[in-house]
Formats: structure tokens, sequence, C-alpha cells
């Protein structure tokens, strides 16, 4: 054996410490069916976390050799892993923090699917069963707290950010901890772990042992952005637009920082829900930021969002630069609001269920050369239906990007192509060749090659 692999065994954690012999039986079973090749992608993702690599494809060839199996025992089940990467041991026991997450695996792939997508408890064709479907998944999750205050700042931004962002975002996190606030990201490096490293340090200060570092994943994208040390809650959903759900209804407001392509797609999606018009009175505090050497950034983005989505959509978020505290007291200033409106309207802390997320927001996206080709990208639609379409169309890029599916589409048939408006497509490839100049695209030091081509009509 390399090296660098190793052969383990490993306890369970958790909810997986007393299982039934139905649920044994089950779990083992299911775990070599059809979700084995997505269970084993995302065990291997949990277990090169910190690993520099952003790139599905190349982690699954890299560890073509790995094998994830579930191994009942009397009372519970064991998880058996072959080459696997050695960097997730200390002295060959794995790291807490990863066999946890190994389990999280274990249960959102496996166990939630048979529950989810496996029955028909959930009518995943309504807006309204899709939404419980994400609500169950949480629940399941144990990220729930009945009694907790509205504290959750969800946080987005790229993998690929310079050391200046990185540090800026940690400095963001420290102040938010400093105010009782929580951080949810999506778990991976860069401005996803940031904030949750700063925050760790803001909690200890405050004595707050109870801080929450939840990480909301999916299994297309979890293998370029694997989760990091920090986080305590690991969520898994089924499908990106399941992941943005669970992120704007478990969350009381946002924070962006700059990334690319991925990051672009969570404002616009963000930016589509808040322009509805049955959301038009739902406080929800929304702040871009970043250190004055991300400035630009942000112009590209405000313009982008200007001339696509129109001066309503810009009214949804305030752009504060280079100031750290500002941003956090503005962000425990809403979520102040958020607490009032939801004593008001009787709805739950935890989970926002009256805010409207159409079901253009919901219904999963394939990121096709067809589908991508067919996008409406065209203005003569109400600016949340636009804002659907521009979403998918940067779903798409990130696809091409770093997931093993879209990177061999994109490798067999070559780029995406995106039609549409002249003045749309114009801010499209603007937007994105400025991300491309700035290296938010790939890591540094690796070579972007373009997966889309934009076309005017």
């Amino acid at each position: 054996m390399s090296t660098d692999l190793i052969d383990a065994q490993i306890a369970p954690t958790g909810q997986f410490d007393i299982l039934s012999k139905y649920e044994i039986n089950k779990l083992s079973h299911e775990s070599r069916g059809s979700q084995y090749q997505t269970f084993r992608n995302c065990s291997l993702a949990v277990l090169n976390s910190g690993g520099y690599m952003d790139d599905g494809k190349e982690l699954l060839e890299t560890y073509s050799n790995f094998d994830i199996s579930v191994v009942p025992t009397e009372r519970s089940v064991k998880l058996q892993l072959k080459s696997a990467p050695v960097s997730a041991f200390v002295d060959g026991k794995i790291i807490g923090g990863i066999a946890e997450h190994l389990f999280a695996v274990l249960r959102d792939i496996i166990y939630v699917n048979s529950e989810i997508t496996g029955s028909q408890l959930h009518d995943l064709t309504s807006s309204q069963g899709i939404t419980d479907a994400v609500f169950h998944i949480l629940r399941n999750a144990g990220t729930f707290d009945r009694v907790r205050a509205p504290r959750l700042v969800v946080c987005w931004g790229g993998h690929s950010i310079s050391s200046e962002e990185y540090d800026y975002t940690k400095q963001v996190g420290y102040e938010l901890a400093l105010r009782y606030l929580d951080i949810c990201t999506g778990c991976g490096p860069g401005a996803m772990k940031g904030p949750m490293k700063g925050a760790t340090i803001g909690h200890a200060k405050q004595r707050d042992r109870h801080g929450q570092y939840l990480g909301v994943s999916e299994p297309g994208i979890i293998a370029a952005e694997a989760p990091n040390a920090i986080v305590n809650q690991l969520v898994i959903m089924p499908d990106i637009e399941k992941r943005l759900e669970a992120f704007v209804r478990t969350g009381h407001g946002i924070i962006v920082f700059p990334g690319g392509a991925g990051t672009a797609e969570e404002i616009i999606y963000l930016l589509g829900i808040l322009l509805h018009e049955d959301n038009k009175d739902q406080p929800f505090p929304v702040i871009f930021t970043g250190p004055a050497s991300a400035a630009d950034y942000f112009v590209r983005i405000d313009e982008f969002i200007a001339s696509t989505l129109g001066e309503e959509a810009r009214s949804r978020y305030q752009i504060i630069i280079d100031n750290p505290e500002e941003v956090a007291r503005q962000m425990a200033e809403g979520i102040r609001e958020v607490k009032s409106h939801r004593k008001e309207t009787g709805d739950a802390y935890y989970f926002n269920w009256k805010l409207k997320v159409a079901q253009e927001f919901q219904q999963p996206f394939m990121p096709s050369h067809e589908n991508m080709l067919n996008l409406e990208l065209h203005k003569n639609q109400k600016p949340y239906q636009l804002a659907a379409n521009l979403r998918r169309a940067f779903s798409g890029i990130v696809s091409g990007n770093v997931k093993d599916e879209g990177i061999r589409l994109v490798e067999k048939n070559g780029p995406y192509e995106l039609r549409g408006d002249p003045g749309i497509i114009n801010s499209i490839d603007i937007m994105l060749e400025s991300f491309v100049k700035q290296q938010r695209m790939k890591l540094p030091g690796k070579e972007y090659i373009p997966c889309y081509r934009v076309v005017s009509e």
C-alpha cells in the first residue's frame, strides 16, 4: 500500500450509536445500491478535507482505488475504508470531526435519500412538497433548536480567494461572534472557512460554548468544496436547488464575500426570491463586503445586477467595503428586525416558512448543452423569472468548472453556449471575464479554460 493511503474501520458517532435491526440492515443493503457511487464520492471528499484540490474529476482519479462499505454490527454499523487519504488520520486514528462528517454523508446520502426520493412521503413535483423535503433533511440532521433566538448568518463567497480576502472573512466572522451570532456556509475552503475560523475566536472570548458552524453542501460540489474542519454540523442536500433553499430558510441574514460563478449563482438566486411580490415585506438583511482590494469585484456585481434585474434588486442589499465591525453591527440590527417580524407573524425562528420560493428556483436544473442553450435570457419576463434563468446559467458554469459530470460533458461536447438579449449576454460576459482576470474561477496557479461561450441573438 502507498504511504499516502490507509485502510481503517471507523466506529459510529452521534445518531448512529444506537440503531434498530431494521435500520442496520437497510443501511448495509442500500449503501451498495444505486446511491453507492454518490456515497463513495462524497465520503472521499470528506476524507480529503484540507486538500488543495477544486476539481471533482481530479479527486476521483487521484484516489481511484478508494472504497467504503457499511459493516453491520449487533447494535449499529461501522464504516470500512480502503485506500483512503492518510491526511484524514493522526497516528493511525481518524480525526474526530472527519469521522462525524463521514457519518453525516451516510445519513444524508443513504438514509435520507431512501426517505425523500425513494418514497412517496414527499411530493417533489410541488413547491410545498420540496420545501417539506428540505425541512425534513435539516431536522433529521439536528440543525434546528426550537428555543434558540435568530442568530444564524449565512456567509457566501468563493473557495478561490486571495490571502487578504481570506483574512478579511475571518475578521468579519470574529466580529459576528462577538455579537453572539453563528455561521453557516457552503462548508468548503476560502470564504466558507474564514468566517467560521474567525467566529471560533469570537465565541471563545464571549465564553459562548454553543456556537453553531453549519455547513450545507450537495453531492456534485462537495469534492471541490470539501467540508472544512470547523464545521460542527454538516448537511448534504440532494441537489443545488435544495441546498440554496436550505440556506435562505435557515439563515436569518446573508453576507456575501468575493467569489466566482458559484457566488454569482447564489446572489442571483437570493435576489430572485426577494424580488417576488410575496416577499416584499420580508425583512432579510443582505450585505456584500470585502477588503478595499475587492471593491472592484462588487462594482462589477452591482453593475451586473443593475443592468439585468434593475434598481429594485439593488435596493435589497447594501455594500460595505473594508469595515468588519460595521458589517457585524448592521447584520445584528437586521437580525433583530427578523426576530420581531417572526414574532409578529408567528413564524418559526429556525425555519422561514413564510418566505416564498417560486418553483422556478426549486426544480433541479440539469446543465446539458441543450438546456444551457435554451435558457430564456431576455427581459420580456418578470424580474424574478429572469433571475431564475440567470441562476441556471451560472449553475451550469459552476458544473463545467468543478463538478466531475460537468467537466466530462464539456470535454466531450465543447463549451456550453449561452444565448439571449445582447444587453444581458454582454453583461454576463463582462462579469465572467472579470472573474477570470481576478483568478476567481479556479484555485491560484491553475490555468482556467472557459467552459462557456456567450453568443448574442
